[in-house]
């Protein structure tokens, strides 16, 4: 009879254990919530159980049951910044997230120089890395990055947690991601979440879901098997399945996306990709055209990867022009230029700090509505041809351009022939005269559109105007 009894027991315990709620990682202790939102959240329990949650901020409790799969999801509404709250959950077992804040959350996603930490990569530091993880103890910055993963099956959870941002937690952090969630929750005075998100020499495919390639099955491999991804970060499908979709309808402000260098050399079909990419990534997280802001890729020698090989369109110019023209096709977007912080043997560049800050200005003006400064860099708009002379003029440049006393020797002017030469640049206040003496007369013109190179004209707020060309040969 006794050993029946602890039979039966044991049973009841281990019912009751696998009946205990279960959240993914993305739901823990020390998160932050958008603010001001109806924010999902969700997790797994038995089929049929009725989940309860309360938030501390408002006393309210939320109901819903799980279904069949033991899947429950629900949306409980945010508060204007603030806290620290907590949230009771509870399917007749009851646990609880501490220390929870709400406020302003971003998506950070990219390849290497979004995934590469403050600490630096070895041999490759971040300029004043150092010093912001020494300084970087800040309760109301959280930080969560998912770790690498690469799957043909969609994957529901992942290994992590959210943390508060201190020195042991920011050196590992993404730089870019980390400036520009500093400057927001300076500017703004509300906590900022960052959920991290980014693989090294990922190319863009691969964060896209085989239903986002549909119209590209022509150009790209779906993988149908595990054994079918023989490069996890260059496999299309494989970072969407392995890490995006765990954090995917997670209430987000908007997102910011570090990534291109592994899709220099297809240019054309960048365009695309990114222009459908964030349509279907906003389409999941029916959240609306949610704000997307993207740096555009730096200047460096590209040719070195294939030094016996001379391909045009490995010019990166041309993937950077695809970025800046997918910029007019993506609602609510923004593009922070880089033009002055490439290296020419280096690809991820040092200076992170303006990658960050620029992605930040972008969201402060265009998001938050904070005035007063310059947030987008200088932008070719018309050209006049006048005998041997263009003048070209610039949008986004208030306060006129400059190049600090600098002489401007990136322009190039050609003419029926199609071969470009050097131009002579006169800077006027918000437009540039060019002419070269090989070229009467002028019918196109480039600006730094070489592989490596550096910029030389900025708006007067120190932000540079992108490589471009007027051309499409």
């Amino acid at each position: 009879m006794k050993k029946l009894v602890a039979f039966l027991t044991l049973c009841i315990i281990s019912q009751l254990a696998f009946a205990e709620v279960k959240l993914p990682a993305i739901f823990s202790d020390n998160m932050i919530l958008q603010q001001q939102m109806d924010a999902p959240i969700w997790g797994w329990t038995d089929a049929g159980e009725t989940v309860s949650i309360t938030t501390s901020w408002n006393n309210k409790t939320y109901e819903t049951k799980a279904n069949r799969e033991g899947e429950w999801n629900v949306k409980v509404s945010t508060p204007e910044a603030g806290g620290p709250y907590s949230i009771t959950i509870s399917d007749g077992q009851e646990m609880s997230l501490e220390n929870v804040l709400i406020g302003e959350v971003w998506l950070c996603s990219g390849q290497s120089n979004m995934e590469m930490p403050l600490k630096g990569f070895p041999a490759q530091p971040v300029f004043g890395g150092n010093e912001a993880i020494v300084n970087s103890k800040n309760s109301e910055i959280r930080l969560i990055t998912v770790p690498r993963k690469s799957t043909v099956e969609v994957a529901e959870d992942f290994e992590g947690h959210w943390e508060e941002a201190k020195p042991s937690t920011t050196s590992n952090f993404s730089a870019t991601a980390w400036f520009f969630g500093k400057q927001i929750q300076k500017a703004l005075d509300v906590p900022v979440g960052l959920i991290h998100v980014s693989y090294g020499g990922s190319n863009i495919e691969a964060w896209m879901s085989e239903a986002m390639l549909e119209d590209f099955k022509e150009e790209i491999t779906i993988p149908q098997q595990q054994e079918d991804i023989d490069v996890p970060n260059r496999t299309a499908t494989a970072l969407f399945n392995g890490m995006l979709s765990p954090v995917v309808g997670y209430g987000i402000k908007g997102a910011i996306w570090y990534q291109g260098e592994s899709n220099n050399g297809r240019p054309e079909q960048y365009e695309e990709l990114m222009v459908t990419m964030v349509r279907e990534w906003r389409k999941l997280w029916d959240e609306g055209e949610f704000p997307f802001y993207y740096c555009q890729i730096a200047p460096f020698n590209y040719g070195s990867f294939t030094p016996n090989e001379v391909i045009e369109k490995n010019n990166s110019a041309y993937l950077r022009d695809a970025q800046r023209k997918a910029t007019k096709r993506i609602p609510n977007s923004g593009m922070a230029v880089l033009m002055d912080i490439g290296e020419k043997e280096n690809i991820h560049p040092a200076d992170k700090k303006a990658g960050g800050h620029r992605l930040a200005y972008l969201a402060l003006a265009k998001t938050y509505g904070l005035e007063g400064f310059e947030y987008t860099s200088p932008e070719f708009e018309a050209m006049e041809i006048k005998g041997s002379t263009v003048i070209v003029a610039f949008d986004h440049v208030p306060n006129g351009i400059t190049a600090y006393g600098k002489e401007v020797i990136n322009f190039e002017i050609a003419g029926d022939d199609k071969q470009f030469y050097p131009a002579t640049a006169v800077m006027r206040r918000k437009s540039v005269m060019l002419s070269s003496p090989q070229v009467e007369k002028p019918i196109a013109v480039r600006y730094a559109f070489k592989d490596f190179t550096v910029g030389e004209i900025f708006s007067t707020g120190g932000l540079p105007l992108s490589s471009f060309r007027t051309d499409d040969w």
